[in-house]
């Protein structure tokens, strides 16, 4: 998954929070520390969400993968690979 497309979740997954009364924009914008005018283009497009503004997001707002992720998105893009086995460590030798 390429970085426009989580900045573009990220995105959406505000506005459906802004949406549904969680927050306001104001009070988004305040939490986050920049004007509501910022964060009302960056919602409606008007403004692309740089990926500094994205991390301070995500460190502000506590969020993790499983926010802006579906079931389907890990399956479609973290695939489960094998695990390595791992050599079993070795006995110490005894002195004789």
């Amino acid at each position: 998954m390429i970085v426009s497309t989580l900045q573009a979740r990220l995105t959406s997954y505000l506005d459906r929070r802004v949406r549904n009364g969680e927050f306001s924009e104001r009070s988004l914008a305040a939490r986050l520390g920049v004007s509501q005018p910022h964060i009302h283009n960056v919602l409606k497009g008007v403004r692309l969400m740089t990926p500094h503004l994205a991390d301070h997001i995500v460190v502000r707002l506590n969020l993790t993968l499983d926010d802006l992720f579906t079931e389907e998105d890990y399956r479609r893009f973290a695939p489960r690979r094998p695990l390595r086995k791992s050599p079993a460590p070795s006995a110490p030798s005894r002195p004789s």
